[in-house]
């Protein structure tokens, strides 16, 4: 029975993704008239469409993508988890007041700071910089990070940092060379949600870097689809296209991070 709901939960899950490959390999006509069915022949024209949108090409959404991705992930596992670390290891009331406006970041909903954002944004003139986006989802998605590092942090015992002290490192080496590669769970964890967020994110990119030619991808692909009005078969293919990148990166660091989250920490 339990093998049974986890297939059909399987089947529901799998649903969308498979329309979505299969819609975007046939022609416009047969993706109306047989939307479930395998294509009848591989239609690959329909990707070289969409990578060339109206003579546009998505190298550049795709590159803007990837470097806002990889250079605030970093960050936020640079940042997020010395942060963490000096909450979670110092006993004063200032790093528990820290944790909590933390904890209020998550809450909050970030529309509310929206306009203000803009605002001084638009001030210093970096409205549609790349600079601009990564100060953004920084500021964005630090309360999540910090969070997760925090109570993984409070988990890990003290041991390794007691005996590297007693060996002469300093605060930052002990971090440096004993917390954070301990971290790895936490740190896989952080990697893919924040990575996941961030690629596909789309409010905060429409509205500062919309209209700019360092465009995200999906703002690229939300351009695309409303000039095509109904040709899903090319949409589709647009939208296969910015959903691959990030595929690829999980398929091949899942092994890594699989390991890490289910290594564990001997004592």
């Amino acid at each position: 029975m339990q093998e049974a709901l986890l297939l059909l939960l399987a089947v529901l899950w799998w649903a969308p993704f498979y329309l979505m490959v299969t819609t975007s390999l046939k022609s416009n006509l047969e993706s109306y008239g047989q939307p479930w069915s395998l294509p009848s022949s591989l239609n690959w024209g329909n990707y070289r469409d969409a990578s060339n949108a109206n003579g546009t090409p998505l190298t550049h959404p795709v590159l803007s993508s990837v470097l806002l991705t990889v250079v605030s992930v970093a960050l936020l596992v640079l940042f997020g988890s010395i942060a963490a670390y000096a909450i979670a290891r110092l006993t004063s009331g200032f790093s528990a007041i820290m944790y909590y406006i933390f904890v209020v970041g998550i809450i909050l909903p970030y529309e509310l700071a929206v306009i203000p954002a803009y605002a001084a944004i638009n001030r210093i003139g970096m409205v549609g910089s790349y600079a601009s986006m990564v100060v953004l989802y920084l500021g964005l998605m630090m309360p999540l990070t910090v969070f997760m590092y925090t109570g993984f942090i409070r988990a890990l015992p003290l041991d390794y940092e007691e005996a590297a002290r007693v060996d002469g490192a300093g605060v930052i080496r002990t971090f440096r060379k004993v917390v954070f590669p301990l971290l790895r769970p936490a740190t896989g964890t952080v990697v893919i949600l924040m990575g996941l967020i961030i690629w596909n994110e789309f409010f905060m990119s429409l509205i500062f870097l919309g209209g700019s030619p360092n465009a995200t991808l999906p703002i690229a692909v939300a351009r695309y689809a409303g000039e095509q009005e109904a040709q899903y078969n090319t949409i589709l293919a647009a939208v296969s296209i910015s959903v691959l990148p990030f595929l690829i990166f999980f398929l091949i660091a899942q092994r890594q991070f699989m390991r890490s989250f289910s290594g564990g920490i001997k004592q």
